[in-house]
C-alpha cells in the first residue's frame, strides 16, 4: 500500500482523490506507523476539494457521495494522538475558508458533522491545538448568513434552544492569549451581523447574556490594571511603567471598540445589556465615586485614570442611553456613588451599595442582588443606598453636597496638570457627542451657542412661539429656561432603574447659569502660574468652544481676569528682551502663534487621551537653573502661555484672528552701525569669512591648557540677530581678519572678572534653539540635551581700559539687538492700549443717536 501511494499520478485529478478516500477508508487504527500517511492524505484531500470547487464539481460531488466528512470523523474517534487532530482541524478550516460555491457550504454545514467537530472533547490543555481549534470555529462563522446559520442551530417551538458554535466559541472569550480573544470576538461579530432575529434573541437571553456581563467584568478588570500602572507612573515614571500604561490604553480601547462593533449589529437588548453593565459595574461604583476633591485612600481608582477611561467610553461606546444617563449622574451628589467603607458612612453595614466584582450577594437587607436577566438593583440595595445618603456623617457632608459637575469644575480651578486636563477632556467629549441630547449640553452649561442659536432658528422657523421669543430677545432679557425633558426623564430613570436619587438643587437653576460656571472655572484656569501651556490651550479650545454671541454672556469679571493674566504675560515677555534667547524670539512667537491658532479653531481638542494618562514634561524646581537650556524651555512655555492669551483677548473683543501675529517688519540698518562698518551682511559672520577689525579689540584666550591664542574681539548686531566674534588679523591687509569662531551674542552675559580687572567672562549658549530640535525627553520626564551646554568663554586683554572697552561693545550691542525686538514686538504688546483706543472711540459722544452699536465682543 505505501509503495502504490507514492506511485506517480496527475495530483489534481479526481483518480487521486478516489484514490486517497480509498486509502482512508482502509485505515482502522491510527498509530505511529501509518499517522504520516493520515495527515498527508487530510491534507491532499482539502487541497483537492478547494481546486475541484473552483474547476471541477466532480470534485465535490464525489465528496458528497462517499461521505468523506464521515471519514474525518471517524479517524478523528479512532486517533488517540494530538498531531491527528491538529490536521483534521486545519484540513476543515481549509476546506470552509475556500470554498466558494454556496451548494458546498450548505452540505458542509446541513449534516451534524460540523456540529460534531465542534462540540468535540478535545484536549485543550495543547496551547497550538486551541489556537487551531479556534481557527476552525472562526472559519466557520466566516460563512454564516441567514440561510447557512439555520442548520448550525436547534430549535425548538421556532426559538433557538442550542448554537454551539457561538456556545463553545464563547468559553475562549477572555482566554490568556490575545490571539484566541481576537478570534472569538470575530466570530461572535460575525453571529450577530448575521441579523437572524431568533438567534438575537438566543444570545440577549440567559445564560448566554452573562457573556455581556462577563465582558464588563473583564473590561473593569483591565481599567483597574491601568489605574494601579497609573498609580505607579506617579511616584516613579520608567519605561516600564510608560510601556505598560500604552499597552493597557491598547487594550482598553480594543475592548471599547468590540462593544461599539457589538452594538453596531442593532441588536436592541445587547446595547441595553453593556449599557446597564458599564453603568452599574464600573461607571457607578468605580470612575464616579473617585471623582472626589479630598484625598480617600480607600477608593480604588485614581481620579486620572476615571477621566481618562470615562472619555473613552462616551467617545468609542455609541449608545444615546449611556450618554445621556453618564451626563445626568454628573448632578449626583458624588455619596451616593461611592461604596460605605469609602465615604465612611455610619449606617450601611454593605461592602458595597452596587454591583462589585460581578458578585452576587447572598441576601440580606443590605446585600445587592444581581439579576442577570433584567440587570436591575433590587429594592433592599436601593433602601440600603438611600439609609447610607441620610447618614452621611459630618465630616463628610460638603462632600456629599457637591455634585460630580461641581468636581470637575473644582478640579479645572484647584486640581493637578493632569486633573485640569482630564476635566476639560471630559467636557470636550459630553460637548462633542452626537449621541448626548442638547439640553444635556445646556443643563451641563457647555452648549455652544451656535448650536443655541441654531436650534432657536429652527423653532423659530417652524412658527414655535419660544424659539422666536429667545432668538430676538434683547440683551436685557434673560428668560428663565429650565432643565429640560430630557435632562428630567433621565434622572428619573436614575433613581427609578438605578435607585441613584438626584438631590442637587443646582439642576433647577437656569442652564445660564451653569455656562456662567463653566466660564468662570475657565478664566480662573488662565489667571493660574501652575499649569502647563499645553493644558492652557486645552483649556482655550473649551472656552473658544462656548464663547457666546452677545456681550452679556462674557462679563466684565471675565474680560478683567484675562487682561489681567495677559498683562502679567505681557511683562514676563518683555523681560525676554534682554534674556538668553531674544534673536529666536520671534521665530518662536510666530510658529507658536499658527499652532495656537489651529488648537483652538479646531473641531476637536488636538491631543489625544493617552496624554492624560503620560502627560508631558513640566518645568520643574530643579529646571529653573541659569543653563541657556533651561531658559529655553522657559521661553517657549511663555510664548505659548503670551499667545493663548493674546488670541484670547482678540476673541474676547470679537475681533478677527489674523493668521500671524501683529508685528513690524525688520528695517535697514545706518550704514555706520559696527555690523555695517564691519562687513557682515545679513547671514551673520561665518568662519574663515573676511571682515574690517576697525571696532576690534585685541585679546587672549586658551581653548586648551596651556595653549593660548591671539584674536581680535568684536560684538556686533543686525537687527534681532547677534554674534560675539573671535578673528585672526590678516598679515596681508591692514585692519583686516578672518573669522575664526561666531558665537550669539544673546545670553552671554558678560562680567569682568572680581580679581582681575583685564579678564572678560562671557557664557557661550548654543547657537540652536534647543526645544525645536535639540532635547527630548526620557521616559523619566527628565530633559536630556544632545550635547547642547553652555560655553565659557575668558578674554585676557592687554590691560583695563581694553576689558572695559569690550564689555561696552557687547552691551551696546545687546540694547541695539534688544530694542529692535521689542520694536518689532510692539504692536503686540500695545495691544490693550489700541483695546482702550477703540472702546472710547465706540462710546463717544460722536457716534450717531441713532447708529446701531455693536458689543465689543460679539462675534
Amino acid at each position: 500500500m505505501w509503495f502504490s501511494f507514492w506511485r506517480s499520478r496527475d495530483r489534481f485529478s479526481l483518480d487521486e482523490l478516489r484514490y486517497l478516500t480509498d486509502q482512508l477508508m482502509k485505515v482502522q487504527v491510527v498509530n505511529e506507523v501509518n499517522k504520516d500517511f493520515v495527515i498527508e492524505a487530510l491534507r491532499s484531500i482539502a487541497e483537492l476539494i478547494t481546486y475541484g470547487d473552483q474547476h471541477d464539481t466532480s470534485f465535490f460531488e464525489f465528496f458528497m457521495e462517499k461521505q468523506v466528512m464521515g471519514e474525518f470523523v471517524r479517524v478523528l474517534r479512532m486517533s488517540r494522538t494530538v498531531i491527528i487532530s491538529l490536521q483534521l482541524l486545519q484540513t476543515v478550516s481549509i476546506m470552509i475558508q475556500n470554498l466558494k460555491s454556496e451548494h458546498s457550504i450548505y452540505y458542509m454545514f446541513s449534516n451534524e458533522y460540523i456540529n460534531y467537530l465542534i462540540t468535540y472533547k478535545f484536549d485543550f490543555r495543547n496551547e497550538e491545538l486551541v489556537s487551531y481549534y479556534i481557527s476552525f470555529l472562526r472559519a466557520i462563522s466566516g460563512k454564516l448568513n441567514k440561510n447557512t446559520i439555520s442548520l448550525l442551530i436547534k430549535t425548538q417551538n421556532d426559538e433557538v434552544v442550542a448554537f454551539p458554535l457561538y456556545e463553545e466559541a464563547t468559553r475562549f472569550a477572555f482566554h490568556e492569549e490575545s490571539m484566541v480573544r481576537t478570534a472569538v470576538r470575530a466570530l461572535t461579530l460575525n453571529v450577530y451581523h448575521v441579523g437572524d432575529e431568533s438567534v438575537n434573541t438566543y444570545v440577549a437571553s440567559r445564560p448566554h447574556a452573562d457573556y455581556f456581563l462577563k465582558l464588563v467584568e473583564f473590561f473593569r478588570d483591565q481599567c483597574i490594571s491601568l489605574n494601579e500602572w497609573v498609580a505607579k507612573t506617579r511616584n516613579n515614571k520608567s519605561s516600564e511603567t510608560t510601556s505598560k500604561i500604552l499597552s493597557a490604553v491598547d487594550d482598553i480601547e480594543d475592548n471599547l471598540y468590540y462593544f461599539s462593533d457589538v452594538i453596531s449589529a442593532g441588536i436592541p437588548d445587547v446595547g441595553r445589556l453593556i449599557t446597564d453593565n458599564l453603568l452599574k459595574l464600573l461607571i457607578f461604583p468605580c470612575l464616579l465615586p473617585s471623582l472626589r476633591t479630598e484625598v480617600v485612600h480607600e477608593t480604588k481608582f485614581d481620579a486620572v485614570a476615571s477621566l481618562y477611561v470615562l472619555c473613552c467610553i462616551l467617545r468609542i461606546v455609541k449608545i444615546k442611553d449611556l450618554a445621556n444617563t453618564v451626563a445626568a449622574a454628573l448632578f449626583c451628589h458624588i455619596v451616593v456613588f461611592t461604596p460605605s467603607s469609602e465615604a465612611r458612612l455610619n449606617a450601611c453595614t454593605c461592602g458595597v451599595c452596587f454591583a462589585h466584582e460581578g458578585q452576587e450577594a447572598s441576601g440580606g437587607v443590605g446585600d445587592l442582588e444581581l439579576d442577570r436577566g433584567s440587570f436591575r438593583l433590587t429594592h433592599n440595595s436601593t433602601v440600603c443606598l438611600q439609609k447610607s445618603i441620610r447618614d452621611v456623617s459630618i465630616h463628610d457632608q460638603e462632600e456629599s453636597h457637591l455634585a460630580i459637575r461641581d468636581a470637575l469644575l473644582s478640579y479645572i480651578t484647584t486640581g493637578d496638570d493632569v486633573q485640569v486636563m482630564g476635566s476639560i477632556n471630559v467636557m470636550a467629549t459630553l460637548l462633542q457627542t452626537k449621541e448626548l441630547d442638547e439640553s444635556m449640553l445646556d443643563a451641563l452649561g457647555i452648549l455652544p451657542e451656535r448650536k443655541k442659536h441654531k436650534k432657536l432658528l429652527l423653532q423659530a422657523l417652524v412658527g414655535e412661539g419660544s424659539g422666536e421669543e429667545q432668538l430676538f430677545s434683547g440683551e436685557g432679557s434673560i428668560t428663565k429656561e429650565g432643565c429640560g425633558d430630557e435632562l428630567t426623564s433621565y434622572i428619573d430613570r436614575l433613581k427609578n432603574q438605578y435607585g441613584v436619587s438626584c438631590s442637587c438643587p443646582e439642576v433647577a437653576e437656569s442652564p445660564r447659569v451653569h455656562k456662567f460656571q463653566v466660564f468662570d472655572a475657565l478664566v480662573s484656569l488662565f489667571c493660574r502660574s501652575d499649569i502647563s501651556a499645553e493644558t492652557l490651550w486645552d483649556g482655550g479650545w473649551l472656552l473658544r468652544q462656548l464663547l457666546p454671541y452677545r456681550e452679556t454672556e462674557f462679563n466684565n469679571n471675565h474680560l478683567n481676569l484675562l487682561k489681567d493674566s495677559y498683562m502679567k504675560c505681557n511683562s514676563r515677555l518683555i523681560e525676554e528682551f534682554r534674556g538668553s534667547w531674544p534673536d529666536l524670539l520671534i521665530t518662536v512667537l510666530c510658529d507658536e502663534w499658527r499652532k495656537c491658532k489651529r488648537a483652538i479653531e479646531a473641531s476637536s481638542p488636538r491631543k489625544e487621551l493617552k496624554c492624560i494618562l503620560l502627560p508631558q514634561h513640566k518645568l520643574s524646581a530643579e529646571d529653573q537653573s541659569d543653563s541657556s537650556l533651561a531658559a529655553g524651555e522657559r521661553l517657549c512655555e511663555l510664548v505659548k502661555v503670551f499667545v493663548l492669551f493674546h488670541q484670547l483677548r482678540i476673541f474676547s473683543v470679537g475681533r478677527p484672528l489674523p493668521d500671524q501675529p501683529p508685528i513690524n517688519p525688520p528695517i535697514d540698518f545706518p550704514e555706520k552701525c559696527r555690523a555695517k562698518t564691519a562687513g557682515v551682511d545679513n547671514i551673520g559672520p561665518k568662519p574663515s569669512t573676511e571682515l574690517s577689525l576697525v571696532d576690534a579689540v585685541p585679546c587672549k584666550i586658551a581653548f586648551e591648557r596651556g595653549k593660548e591664542r591671539h584674536f581680535f574681539f568684536l560684538a556686533i548686531s543686525l537687527g534681532s540677530s547677534g554674534w560675539v566674534v573671535l578673528a585672526e588679523e590678516l598679515t596681508s591687509k591692514v585692519h583686516r581678519g578672518v573669522v575664526r569662531i561666531a558665537a550669539p551674542l544673546a545670553g552671554c552675559n558678560p562680567k569682568v572678572d572680581d580679581k582681575h580687572s583685564r579678564w572678560l567672562h562671557l557664557r557661550i549658549r548654543p547657537s540652536t534653539f534647543p526645544l525645536k530640535d535639540a532635547v527630548n525627553f526620557t521616559s523619566q520626564g527628565k530633559t536630556k540635551s544632545r550635547g547642547l551646554v553652555d560655553g565659557r568663554w575668558t578674554l585676557a586683554f592687554r590691560d583695563e581700559s581694553s576689558c572695559k572697552s569690550a564689555l561696552s561693545m557687547v552691551v551696546e550691542e545687546l540694547n541695539l539687538q534688544s530694542r529692535e525686538v521689542e520694536r518689532r514686538l510692539r504692536p503686540l504688546l500695545d495691544f490693550e492700549s489700541d483695546l482702550e483706543r477703540a472702546v472710547s472711540y465706540l462710546n463717544s459722544s460722536d457716534l450717531e443717536p441713532s447708529s446701531p452699536r455693536i458689543p465689543i465682543n460679539s462675534l
